[in-house]
């Protein structure tokens, strides 16, 4: 790996000039015109469509997709690395407005598609150009089904830009105006964003993350009024088009987009939830070791041991590109690509936005990640996991855009695996017994986070979504909710709750997929399965993962999981052997302290 690698991203090469960009405007402006074609051929169709006009609005609509996925990856990236650019939040709008009308669009696309009579329809599905297209379409002609009437649904969409979307967004005008003050304990005192007072929560200096959690709450108490709005009205306008629909239940839709079964969520709880005693010690263990009766919320990832030390950028960069390369060539390679390319943003400096992500330019076959490196260890496998799902996308780039539309789960088993590759290694050649120590209890916390951390935000919103049906909720409930999620899915192993953890998280305002929790899941135990078929199989494996990852847009997981590992999802015994390696890591981790 070459030394001075770009700590900031380039987007010049998809629109020079960034939120002024003219070609950008252009771009926006030719999208304009064609949804609005495509919107007005669907709404005037009479009778049944030909296979032809069919033909020829599958080609437009895989085009719109694909360019609408890269003006949306554009200007998110814009958000968040300056969070008061307000020109960026002005073509934020603009897209989200351009893709409610290519929602409306769709609408009558799936209305053609879902009244094609069955026999007609098997003989236009089964032409060769749309082998890989072929499952996107028939979802989508059998959700149209189950959906409103497409007048009715195209009105929703139309609507929802200012008022359901609106609400979504509130959440970057609250994050962008949040101010914190660095704790004296951290060293001067300094005006921090979100992103850089988050890192400190996870200090190895317990006083700088009593501190730190503190303010953070403190902040976010003062925008709770704000934010119960704002997912008041989220909840809201989804429980009402759900009643409309005739959907009886909360979880239809999250389902429905993740293409997974209710029985594959209840066995993935089920199995988790028997390792709850192996979790709870591991917890009670560490508060031992930080010199605690019971950890806080601002405990449970604090690192141990050399869990502290500042691991550079490049030299992060060369470590998981070696990792990758010890599985697949191709992996590392194109990990080489967006280190020197500068496809991430690391940079540690204020105006950005917390967290971290990774989005695709499917267009461009390329991606980029967004994230704050600040040296720990915790950065490094965050780099790890995005470019894990940087990954997955490459692989699929040659692939029509009806068939990259893959779920969130299967999403996050690719950026998991990656992550484990890393992991795994690390430990494996650390010499230190403390530095050992200090990644297996990194590792161990991702555990911790899909096992407790994830199962609370699942089990917040499953109580948020049955009161709300009854009226709105106040900030003060809703604390006391996440409060509640929080003691049930830790156990009781945790002292000091985080009740403004609701206001403070980005995923509860996602207006695109409803419960953005349970996938992370999913895709953690997934990927650990398919992890322990990597160790057995060898760099055999590799073309095997590719498969996979390719067929992530073309069926649902039981159907992958079948084709690819032989195995049943619904059927607890998948998970507990997944749940089994995780455990493994907490056994080692006991007997490491004893």
């Amino acid at each position: 790996m070459e030394k001075g690698l770009p700590t900031s991203w380039d987007l010049e090469v998809f629109f020079a000039g960034g939120s002024s960009s003219a070609s950008f405007a252009e771009e926006l402006e030719q999208l304009s015109r064609e949804i609005g074609q495509l919107q007005t051929e669907t709404a005037e169709q009479n009778g049944n469509v030909t296979g032809e006009t069919l033909n020829a609005w599958t080609t437009t609509v895989q085009s719109i997709l694909e360019r609408l996925r890269e003006a949306e990856s554009f200007v998110s990236c814009l958000m968040a690395e300056q969070m008061t650019d307000t020109r960026a939040s002005r073509l934020n709008n603009r897209v989200q407005t351009l893709a409610a009308e290519f929602g409306q669009a769709l609408t009558g696309f799936d209305e053609a598609l879902s009244r094609q009579p069955d026999e007609v329809w098997q003989t236009w599905i089964q032409q060769p150009q749309l082998a890989d297209a072929a499952f996107y379409l028939a979802e989508r002609r059998e959700l149209a089904r189950r959906k409103l009437p497409p007048e009715q649904e195209a009105l929703v969409s139309s609507l929802a830009v200012d008022g359901y979307h609106g609400w979504g967004e509130l959440y970057n005008t609250i994050v962008s105006g949040a101010r914190f003050t660095s704790p004296p304990e951290a060293g001067e005192a300094r005006e921090l964003s979100a992103g850089q007072m988050h890192n400190l929560l996870s200090h190895p200096d317990r006083s700088v993350r009593v501190a730190a959690f503190d303010e953070w709450e403190r902040v976010w108490g003062s925008q709770s009024v704000l934010c119960a709005d704002a997912l008041n009205r989220l909840a809201g306008f989804r429980l009402q088009l759900y009643k409309q629909r005739g959907w009886s239940s909360v979880l239809q839709e999250p389902l429905q987009m993740n293409r997974m079964s209710e029985g594959t969520l209840d066995a993935m709880w089920s199995a988790i939830e028997e390792s709850k005693p192996q979790l709870i010690a591991y917890l009670e263990r560490k508060a031992k070791l930080l010199g605690v009766e019971r950890l806080d919320w601002h405990d449970v990832e604090a690192p141990l041991g050399n869990a502290g030390k500042t691991i550079g950028y490049e030299e992060a960069a060369q470590f998981i590109t070696e990792r990758f390369r010890s599985f697949d060539p191709q992996m590392a390679d194109f990990a080489e690509t967006a280190f020197r390319d500068g496809w991430i943003e690391a940079e540690d400096r204020p105006g950005k936005r917390p967290g971290g992500f990774c989005t695709s330019f499917p267009r461009t076959g390329q991606t980029r990640i967004f994230m704050t490196y600040s040296g720990t260890a915790s950065n490094v496998a965050t780099l790890a996991h995005e470019l894990g799902h940087a990954y997955h996308q490459h692989v699929m780039n040659d692939l029509p855009p009806m068939a990259q539309e893959y779920a969130m789960n299967v999403a996050e088993t690719a950026s998991t695996f990656a992550e484990l590759i890393v992991a795994d290694s690390a430990m494996q050649l650390a010499q230190d017994p403390q530095e050992k120590l200090a990644l297996l209890e990194d590792k161990i916390q991702r555990s911790v986070a899909f096992f407790m951390n994830i199962y609370a935000r699942f089990r917040f919103e499953t109580a948020f979504y049955a009161k709300r049906s009854e009226g709105t909720l106040s900030a003060e409930e809703l604390g006391e909710l996440m409060t509640e999620a929080q003691e049930t899915a830790f156990g009781g192993a945790v002292e000091r709750k985080h009740p403004s953890f609701w206001a403070s998280k980005l995923h509860f305002y996602l207006t695109d997929v409803p419960f953005y929790n349970f996938p992370y899941t999913f895709g953690y135990l997934f990927s650990t399965g398919i992890y322990a078929r990597a160790l057995e199989q060898g760099s055999a494996f590799a073309d095997r993962y590719v498969e996979l990852l390719r067929d992530t847009g073309r069926m649902t997981v039981e159907e992958l999981a079948q084709k690819h590992l032989g195995v049943s999802l619904e059927a607890p015994d998948f998970w507990r052997s997944a749940v089994a390696l995780c455990v493994q890591d907490i056994q080692t981790f006991l007997e490491m302290t004893e």
